[in-house]
């Protein structure tokens, strides 16, 4: 383990400039707080503090930051608070080391909660400071440099959610130093034969690459001097991820793969990067559809470079880049080499480090708009790994979207009124749909309509760009607020009744304002629209009323006949009410009262099924859907009986029973995950029949209990999604 003068004189030889008597202190501060602490390797704790501030160093962060590095563990893992830290080195400091701390004392359902509340936290500080990011991606780098002390468990773990996020988002920065190490370790420890074998390959023929590589250089060499320009020039050695990609991917030998050779060229200015580039072509002759120009089209992080791949005179294709010192050093370290100190910052200054940083921004939208944990992870994943695709707008400003994109991500790109009336484009002239896929260069105008009625769940599958996506999700959630409220009422009712209470009594106003505060909703019509969904959520809700009503019942007098009496006549009121439910079919004659009318046991039509009433001989009117074979069957003479008959408005809670047909193979517990489906949407299986064939294969019908057609094909969704089910369908008769 390094001293504190080793360390100071490394950081030292980094920057000359670093104030030693401030990274002293924390340096003093840190191995205190982490004495007698050891990492998995055995050795002592501190080395991994001093190691992530030596790579802060090395990436030309401030002091700030190296001072974060050295104490970001110590709120987490030592009796050291918040509040100490701000006393000792400042509020600066304290806002970096709560960034990169771990949310420790919440309580989550699921790993994805505990994952997605840990990158919430983390954006957030990142938007208020991006040296948090820039820290937890040393924090993660040396982590990963020392990973083959955990178990292999959590060796995968690391490493996938090292691929999945920190090294895109270390792309995103730019840090391209920093991601390629972490996506080469990954692969290193999630597919070990592959990463031998990539090695191997690549070993066979360094010698002959070199050669071709030193022979290359030395013509662009001679070249260039002609021109009397200033410049460096090197070998690029392509890191084994990219490698890997490319074969797995896109299906590549490795010989396939142009950029395997490459040579950099950095030059001091623009001017010459194009001269350069013109010397280049007229040597070698260039591949076509190979040449990428993100000097006049910067990539995402600000990425800036000229790209094309030539034919060398053996007939082996290599790359050359071409850049600017200035590009370089933003390749290289990305955001951390445009690093300045705040309160140095100009105006100018600040507006360069927004557009940088327009992608980080919008993601706090993600933390408002995205309640579910999986929802959360899925768009940050969509957004990190999304490339490019240039197109312009009919006045021929560059607009940047995802590849894959759709006009709907242009529309909503544009502004999100403009998104919400889409209902079409012209691209290059040409009239699309709106799920068109859009190609680098096309000229995009948008088509809209006031009487569109804007965006529709099925927007969500078309849109490619998170930004879309969130604005559909924030419309739709919007427009659907007023039903959803009610619907939540509904759902909350029936879950109160089913657990054997009475909602007068234990959904009272003062129960219901605390449940929704506990739950920390902002209102009550924001907590019904979200109990809508039914799931956990109602029956975490359900027992903060029951709780708050039995607390009350054990306080009042339980002598208090008045109350036993209220509560017997409402159980009396709600079991009158459910006898009459039950007692109507919910169907009403046309022009007639009083009949005696029946739903067809046949085929058990549900309210939404298209239906007839066909008029018995001494059994009143038989109702049956349109579609029923007895229905269809019957001789001509006999439809003179048919009567035209409807569905009434239903009062809730009323059901009829249906069939439903399930083909699949019979295996151990298919049964159980039927029964599984009808329990998490709370209807009621009321028969099951079924049989088993030679060949494995089952056969069955069960009778639920249905509200509405919706429901049924709610349930044959859900069915059909069961493992070893085939085929699904409601039993015509």
């Amino acid at each position: 383990m390094k001293t504190k003068a080793q360390f100071l004189d490394e950081i030292l030889k980094i920057n000359p400039k670093y104030n030693t008597e401030l990274i002293g202190k924390a340096f003093d501060k840190a191995q205190e707080l982490h004495d007698g602490q050891l990492r998995k390797s055995g050795e002592p704790y501190f080395i991994h503090p001093i190691n992530v501030a030596i790579i802060l160093a090395q990436l030309g962060m401030d002091e700030a930051t190296i001072i974060g590095g050295l104490l970001h563990d110590v709120v987490e893992d030592t009796e050291y608070t918040r509040d100490q830290l701000v006393k000792d080195f400042g509020e600066e400091i304290a806002l970096l080391v709560d960034g990169v701390t771990k949310l420790g004392t919440i309580k989550f359902e699921s790993k994805e909660e505990i994952q997605a509340e840990n990158f919430r936290k983390m954006f957030l500080a990142m938007s208020k400071d991006i040296r948090v990011l820039i820290i937890k991606l040393a924090d993660r780098l040396h982590n990963m440099r020392t990973i083959e002390y955990m178990k292999p468990a959590k060796i995968e773990e690391k490493c996938k959610e090292t691929l999945e996020i920190y090294a895109p988002l270390a792309g995103r920065l730019g840090i391209s130093t920093v991601r390629f190490e972490l996506e080469d370790i990954a692969l290193k420890y999630l597919h070990p034969e592959e990463f031998k074998d990539l090695q191997e390959k690549v070993s066979l023929r360094k010698s002959q690459r070199e050669e071709t590589i030193n022979t290359v250089i030395g013509e662009i060499k001679e070249a260039l001097d002609d021109m009397d320009l200033e410049y460096d020039i090197y070998g690029r050695a392509k890191h084994f991820y990219s490698i890997y990609k490319k074969m797995k991917f896109q299906n590549k030998q490795i010989d396939e793969i142009f950029d395997l050779i490459a040579v950099r060229i950095i030059v001091d200015t623009v001017k010459d990067c194009y001269a350069v580039l013109g010397i280049v072509h007229t040597m070698w002759k260039p591949i076509p559809g190979r040449f990428k120009d993100y000097i006049a089209m910067p990539k995402p992080n600000m990425y800036q470079s000229l790209h094309t791949t030539v034919i060398g005179d053996n007939g082996e294709p290599f790359e050359i880049q071409i850049r600017t010192h200035e590009m370089h050093e933003v390749a290289e370290y990305g955001i951390a080499a445009h690093w300045k100190y705040k309160e140095g910052n100009t105006s100018a200054e600040a507006s360069s480090d927004d557009i940088k940083l327009a992608w980080l921004r919008q993601s706090i939208e993600w933390q408002q708009d995205l309640n579910d944990p999986k929802d959360f992870l899925e768009t940050m994943k969509m957004d990190l790994f999304a490339t490019q695709v240039f197109v312009f707008t009919p006045r021929g400003d560059v607009i940047e979207l995802p590849a894959g994109s759709t006009p709907l991500d242009f529309a909503f790109k544009i502004h999100s009124a403009i998104g919400c009336k889409c209902v079409g484009a012209k691209v290059n002239g040409k009239m699309v749909t709106i799920d068109h896929t859009l190609q680098n260069g096309d000229i995009v105008e948008i088509v809209t309509s006031a009487n569109s009625s804007g965006p529709s769940a099925d927007w969500l599958k078309i849109a490619k760009s998170s930004n879309a996506r969130n604005k559909i999700r924030s419309w739709l959630k919007k427009e659907n607020k007023s039903d959803n409220i009610e619907k939540g009422k509904e759902v909350l009712d029936k879950a109160i009744r089913k657990k054997g209470y009475d909602p007068a009594l234990c959904a009272k106003s003062a129960y219901v304002t605390k449940a929704m505060k506990a739950m920390n909703f902002a209102n009550a019509d924001e907590g019904y629209a979200q109990l809508s969904n039914g799931g956990s959520l109602v029956s975490k809700f359900c027992s903060l009323l029951f709780s708050y009503y039995n607390e009350d019942n054990k306080t009042e007098a339980k002598s208090d006949e008045s109350v036993l009496d209220d509560i017997k006549a409402a159980e009396a009121k709600r079991q009158r009410a459910e006898q009459r439910r039950k007692d109507s079919p919910g169907v009403i004659v046309k022009g007639a009262d009083n009949l005696m009318i029946k739903l067809a046991r046949c085929c058990n039509p549900v309210p939404g099924d298209e239906i007839v009433g066909f008029i018995t001989k001494g059994r009143g009117i038989s109702v049956h859907r349109k579609d029923c074979s007895n229905v269809t069957s019957l001789p001509e003479k006999e439809k003179a009986r048919f009567i035209e008959v409807e569905w009434e408005d239903l009062k809730m809670g009323k059901s009829y029973d249906a069939d439903i047909c399930i083909v699949g193979s019979d295996r151990k517990g298919i049964l159980s995950d039927i029964s599984r489906v009808c329990e998490d949407m709370d209807i009621h299986l009321s028969g099951v029949n079924a049989k088993t064939g030679r060949d494995g294969s089952l056969t069955m019908t069960i009778t639920l209990s249905i509200s509405s057609t919706q429901e049924m094909q709610k349930v044959l969704r859900n069915l059909r999604n069961i493992n070893g089910v085939t085929h699904v369908y409601r039993a015509k008769s």
